[in-house]
């Protein structure tokens, strides 16, 4: 259980101390796929706009969502989310967020057990969108976060906004973020001084016409240049037992990389979806040198079954493992055959003929 909360959080320690860092675990299938925290697309997926909310849009009127990761060793979290949209005011969604983290051995310093605890988040999110007009939208979310562990308690409220631009086609889409606004109202130790994980992040999407690829970048961490750390694996001279200081350039270049999320999703048949990225960043915080396997990189599909868009993912975190993320999404309207949604328009434009008929 230590290990899965360490590797869950592992990505924003190095930032400072902050708290409620679950909400920047990544739920949705799809997001988890492209190896990123948020993305950029306009093409009516709830899943989307949890941590995008200038993706709440008339697209998703009347959709729910359902998210579920089997993390490590007994832990999972998730969310679940609805969406409506009201004419004069604009497009809302609800999202309910979830982490629960295992049982917890209680010990004294001496390592004798006393007994077992619990560990939960929970978040209640409501998000707003609006459109601008046919290329920009922008929205926010609202969070009210509560934590526990054994017996000690933490409040938190916290804002994220956005906005993207999308052309009339639909093919590019870019989204700046300003994420987790906020901080506690309550922590732990009693005091509310702690802040929320903030982050500035842009995503873009973009639709390669006339063919079934779709390429993802996300540039996260905008708000912070230097996000490398001492390595504990780095070679150090025999003799004088220091580490090998990394040029100037070379510096440059990794915390550079490690800035930018790369993925691929590729829609061979309408309706089902490849999908695959690299993570620089995770790759290297994660691996172990004598043996980095596939960390960093996350790959998934996804399908649409009548009324149902069902998607799987799994994110190479570790060479022990890999999570499972799981996520359902259904548009209510569907079921009545005399209702055309604008969900339909916006799934014909992602991958009904490739783009061809894009103007």
């Amino acid at each position: 259980m230590v290990f899965s909360m360490a590797t869950a959080f592992s990505a924003h320690a190095q930032f400072g101390r902050s708290s409620f860092t679950f909400l920047d675990m990544g739920n949705s299938a799809r997001i988890a796929a492209m190896g990123s925290e948020f993305l950029s697309a306009r093409d009516a997926d709830i899943t989307l706009a949890l941590s995008n909310p200038s993706l709440i849009t008339p697209e998703i009127h009347n959709h729910v969502a359902f998210n579920y990761v089997n993390y490590y060793n007994g832990t999972n979290y998730g969310f679940a989310s609805y969406s409506r949209t009201f004419e004069k005011v604009g497009s809302f969604a609800l999202h309910a967020q979830f982490g629960n983290y295992g049982k917890i051995y209680v010990t004294d310093e001496y390592g004798v057990e006393y007994g077992t605890a619990t560990a939960n988040d929970f978040a209640l999110v409501l998000g707003w969108g609006r459109e601008l007009d046919s290329h920009f939208t922008i929205g926010a979310n609202f969070k009210m976060i509560y934590s526990h562990i054994e017996d000690y308690h933490a409040f938190g409220m916290g804002v994220d906004v956005s906005a993207t631009y999308s052309n009339s086609s639909r093919l590019f889409a870019v989204s700046l973020l300003l994420r987790n606004m906020g901080g506690a109202i309550k922590s732990y130790s009693g005091d509310g001084h702690t802040h929320m994980p903030f982050e500035v992040a842009v995503a873009l999407s973009q639709r390669i016409p006339h063919t079934p690829l779709r390429l993802f970048v996300e540039l996260p961490n905008l708000q912070k240049w230097d996000l490398n750390y001492e390595d504990p694996y780095a070679e150090a001279d025999l003799i004088s037992g220091e580490v090998e200081q990394r040029s100037g350039a070379a510096d440059f270049f990794d915390n550079l990389a490690r800035h930018i999320v790369v993925g691929l999703e590729i829609i061979p048949y309408r309706g089902f979806y490849l999908r695959a990225s690299y993570n620089y960043m995770r790759s290297r915080d994660m691996m172990t040198p004598a043996k980095p396997g596939m960390v960093g990189f996350s790959w998934g599909v996804g399908f649409r079954i009548s009324k149902f868009n069902f998607s799987y993912s799994r994110s190479r975190y570790h060479k022990l493992g890999s999570p499972n993320y799981v996520t359902l999404t259904i548009d209510l309207d569907a079921f009545n055959k005399r209702k055309k949604t604008r969900a339909t328009e916006a799934f014909r434009k992602a991958d009904g003929d490739y783009g061809l008929d894009a103007r």
